[in-house]
């Protein structure tokens, strides 16, 4: 039990702390044609899904500190400002992004039900699916945050067009850095777990 308290918290430490270092450097932003495509959250949903649900909404709310704080420093943009003037439209979207990847990941790997360890395609396809949906809860939670309280800020359009667009994208990138990340940690391979990872 104290092995597996420490082990989750060096493991939301580590992660934090990249979190932190993504954000800082703009490494955490890709630049496309159509605008800049976050993976921020990609270590919420890491830690989440390898710690559960608790290690997952401390560090989303680490990831929304972080983006009042850095629009504070740098912010220009109007979600920057909101981020300012509604702090919990920054915090509460991003703690919720680990339970909801949680939540789809043991659901689908049949952890959530201790259904025993799951071969390569269920914990391919769980981790893949937990992935995608903490990465949507992010954007479709902040976007409508913004259509509620900011409606003269930023247009429906907008929102429609970040959402649609970004948002699968995003969505995309966080289902392949998790499953290049994940599935090796826990050491799976052609549809057997590690003895580690069975332990």
């Amino acid at each position: 039990m104290k092995e597996n308290r420490i082990r989750k918290i060096v493991t939301g430490g580590v992660l934090s702390a990249l979190l932190i270092v993504l954000g800082a450097t703009g490494l955490g932003f890709i630049m496309l044609p159509m605008g800049a495509i976050t993976v921020l959250q990609v270590p919420v949903i890491i830690a989440a899904i390898l710690e559960g649900p608790v290690v997952g909404i401390f560090t989303g709310l680490l990831f929304g500190v972080f983006s009042i704080v850095q629009a504070a420093i740098i912010g220009v943009t109007p979600a920057d400002l909101a981020f300012l003037h509604y702090p919990l439209i920054a915090i509460v979207p991003r703690i919720l992004i680990g339970p909801a990847a949680w939540l789809v990941y043991s659901l689908l790997s049949g952890r959530l039900f201790r259904a025993g360890e799951p071969g390569f395609a269920r914990e391919t396809a769980a981790t893949a699916a937990g992935a995608i949906v903490g990465s949507l809860v992010n954007t479709i939670l902040v976007l409508s945050a913004f259509a509620l309280f900011l409606p003269g800020l930023v247009s429906r359009q907008l929102i429609v067009g970040l959402a649609s667009l970004n948002g699968t994208v995003e969505a995309g990138f966080s289902a392949a850095i998790a499953l290049a990340v994940i599935l090796p940690w826990k050491g799976i391979s052609r549809g057997k777990t590690s003895r580690l990872n069975a332990e």
